[in-house]
């Protein structure tokens, strides 16, 4: 089956055709691209970029045809806990999701309604970053907040990258030799934005990020956990900064930026190893947040049979899971340093075999996990 993923932004587009019956991930892959600048005078409107992806794709299909079409959708809320064929009702209920993810969803809506325009007929699934955490029990989604606040607002923790999490957790369960049900681990996605999560009998029971991407880890430039008073505080005493001017500061000026002037975790890397003090602080910081997360996760597994490092900086960044490693003596961990140093595309241990838990990198991928959710529904 050929199918088409779709991710839009508010002024972007990416994509990739998948044939999933293919073998091998090269095989799979047989065009992908990104169209930018959506909203400008070029590309006005997301079915003009739409539109743009279908020419471009016509040479690499050589006559083929689109099967099906899955697209990532980030906010499901409590509607939508697992991936679903696209009707109007669906679209409509992730439009009133908007509020809870006002930069996404509604971009999702507009891709979706371009992809209707140019594929009419082709059945369309949606995939949704925060499904996977439906598992979650309400001791850990819930806030400790007026009632009102969740009936009314939906204020609790949803999580995201639940697709990356999802995935990653089958192929880490499936390369330990368990049975995904009886499987007990810890998943931390490390990329520009970052999250962890616990794994218990293979579903999600807590996750780092929470009402919003912001919550958690520290990140590229998100601030992650705070004392929500430390910025009313702020708030109060420079009444300049709005609540806006205040989200937009945690969400795109705080996290490694903040710290280490650079969002760029290689850089950031560099920087303390030629001795940035700036940068070693904020290396610190953000290890160490991930350490706590590390060890509370261990704990509401009953234990967990592997650490898995997934997504950009926890493939790629050798320094930065020594770092946290380094944190980790208390539970038994320990690192194969020359493991750690290996680069590749298949999953991997990266601790000794006397290390009390095992160490996995395990490479996300997904787009091939919204391919497959989206011909299992539509084959």
């Amino acid at each position: 089956m050929l199918v088409l993923v779709i991710n839009c932004g508010s002024s972007s587009v990416k994509y990739q055709v998948r044939d999933t019956a293919a073998t091998g991930e090269d095989a799979q892959v047989i065009a992908k691209g990104l169209i930018e600048n959506i909203g400008g005078a070029e590309i006005p409107t997301h079915t003009e970029a739409l539109h743009i992806m279908a020419e471009a794709l016509v040479e690499p299909l050589h006559g083929k045809t689109i099967d099906a079409i899955g697209h990532r959708v980030v906010h499901g809320g409590e509607i939508f806990s697992e991936p679903v064929i696209i009707t109007e009702d669906v679209i409509t209920k992730i439009d009133e999701l908007s509020p809870l993810a006002p930069l996404h969803n509604p971009a999702h809506v507009l891709g979706i309604r371009a992809a209707q325009e140019t594929y009419p007929g082709v059945p369309m699934v949606a995939v949704f970053d925060t499904a996977f955490h439906g598992t979650m029990p309400a001791h850990a989604y819930r806030y400790a907040v007026p009632e009102d606040f969740y009936e009314q607002y939906g204020v609790r923790r949803y999580g995201f990258h639940g697709t990356s999490h999802d995935y990653v957790t089958g192929i880490a369960a499936d390369f330990l030799g368990v049975e995904r049900s009886e499987f007990n681990g810890v998943i931390a996605h490390l990329g520009n934005g970052a999250s962890i999560t616990a794994i218990e009998k293979g579903a999600c029971i807590d996750t780092s990020m929470g009402y919003t991407p912001l919550a958690g880890l520290i990140m590229g430039t998100r601030s992650g956990d705070i004392d929500p008073s430390a910025l009313t505080s702020v708030m109060i005493q420079n009444p300049e900064i709005t609540a806006e001017k205040m989200d937009t500061i945690l969400n795109k000026q705080s996290g490694l930026l903040a710290i280490a002037g650079n969002n760029d975790m290689r850089e950031v890397v560099e920087a303390m190893e030629g001795g940035d003090e700036r940068a070693k602080l904020a290396l610190d910081m953000t290890s160490y947040r991930l350490a706590k997360y590390i060890g509370g996760y261990h704990v509401a597994v009953g234990g967990m049979q592997a650490l898995v490092f997934t997504a950009g900086i926890g493939e790629n960044s050798s320094q930065f899971r020594e770092l946290a490693i380094s944190r980790l003596g208390a539970l038994g961990i320990k690192l194969d340093a020359e493991a750690n140093l290996v680069r590749g595309d298949e999953p991997r241990v990266i601790s000794t075999k006397d290390s009390a838990i095992p160490v996995l990198v395990v490479p996300t991928n997904e787009e091939k996990a919204i391919a497959e959710a989206t011909e299992a529904l539509t084959k």
